[in-house]
């Protein structure tokens, strides 16, 4: 049986074959320590030291300001529980956004548990936050602002330079997870005005089990785990060598691809909606018209669910109704409930994410047997 056209790359991406080629040798030969004196060790030192280059080139940051982590998760929870360690004085209030990922809204509703003051700012129905919204709920006692650079469900991209452009004024932290950008649109931390960005290595292109978190020279933070003082005593553990060797390569080729590969991506996206459109009658977009990832399509189908229509297509179509971390819940979005949508086209969604991999021809394919999934004519 032939595998479906994968249309998942928002939940995961393939690793690309300059990745594993990157990795084999230091999951075979170079296997040292990078903490060891001898040359393994140092080996394995000077990997983890060109990789960490490679991600600040890809920043816009210098390699001293980007830390290793497990995950985009573990990321997220750094930035937000480490900042409020380190802040152990008047400012203990935290701005996030409604369509923020489980990662940072865990962690900000812990704090709140811990009594922070939370303030939770709405969206539009595009998902997109208004930077005024942002500014009329900063207080003297603000600490930090955190906002996603593109959200994973709809793809909208969030006006974090004008937000930065408040926030710097006034003293306060902005954190934001970029974890859905790298590799399908240009991140450059100067241009966002950012003191804290996220990024998730299987999100282009890279294994899973590696993320990074940027840190701005000078801003407070202190550790939430406890070791021998990798990562600049951020992130305690013997460094896992093949996956930053990983991450490191997908920069580089996510900086050579760029910004080509936005243009590749948005016209496979579009193919993909224009056929959708033209197949199926009351099709509704969800999402940002334009402020939107070049990978994303979501898009809500009329007079069926989302889960059904995958169902249908099951062996042809490889998709998810939204967030990888929530595919198995029949619940509304979180996100789309956010954007003001109705309980039919919340149901009736669906997203659809290419990727550098995906052809025209499987484009084709996949509207097709969408569109007749969705009018009911498919076998």
């Amino acid at each position: 049986m032939n595998n479906p056209i994968y249309l998942d790359y928002n939940a995961t991406t393939p690793v690309a074959a300059e990745v594993v080629e990157a990795m084999l040798p230091y999951l075979t030969h170079h296997f040292g320590n990078p903490s060891s004196s001898h040359p393994y060790g140092k080996k394995a030192a000077e990997a983890v030291r060109d990789a960490r280059e490679s991600i600040a080139r890809l920043l816009g940051a210098t390699a001293d300001e980007i830390v290793f982590t497990g995950s985009a998760t573990e990321a997220n929870n750094l930035a937000l529980l480490g900042v409020a360690r380190a802040l152990t004085g008047a400012k203990r209030h935290l701005v996030v956004t409604a369509v923020e990922h489980p990662a940072v809204l865990e962690p900000a509703l812990y704090l709140q548990n811990e009594g922070w003051k939370l303030s939770v700012i709405p969206v539009d129905a595009y998902g997109r936050v208004d930077p005024a919204e942002v500014a009329a709920a900063l207080r003297p006692d603000t600490a930090l602002v955190s906002i996603m650079h593109a959200n994973n469900e709809v793809g909208t991209i969030q006006p974090v330079a004008e937000i930065a452009a408040i926030t710097k004024v006034r003293g306060i932290l902005l954190h934001t997870d970029a974890a859905q950008s790298a590799g399908k649109i240009s991140l450059d931390v100067d241009a966002l005005g950012v003191d804290l960005l996220t990024l998730a290595g299987h999100k282009f292109y890279a294994p899973k089990g590696v993320g990074v978190l940027y840190i701005r020279r000078g801003t407070p933070i202190a550790p939430i785990q406890f070791g021998a003082g990798q990562e600049h005593g951020l992130r305690p553990g013997t460094e896992n060598v093949p996956q930053m060797v990983g991450l490191g390569a997908a920069a580089r080729l996510a900086r050579e691809r760029l910004p080509a590969a936005t243009e590749k991506l948005r016209s496979l996206r579009d193919a993909l909606h224009e056929r959708l459109r033209a197949g199926v009658p009351g099709l509704m977009l969800n999402g940002h018209p334009g402020e939107r990832l070049p990978t994303t399509l979501n898009v809500s189908f009329p007079g069926i669910s989302g889960r059904e229509l995958l169902s249908r297509v099951a062996g042809r179509v490889a998709a998810s109704v939204g967030s990888a971390c929530h595919s198995d819940n029949d619940t509304v979005s979180g996100v789309l409930a956010a954007m003001g949508f109705d309980a039919g086209r919340a149901a009736g969604a669906v997203r659809l994410s290419v990727g550098w991999m995906t052809t025209p021809e499987e484009i084709e394919i996949a509207a097709a047997a969408l569109s007749e999934a969705a009018n009911g004519t498919g076998s």
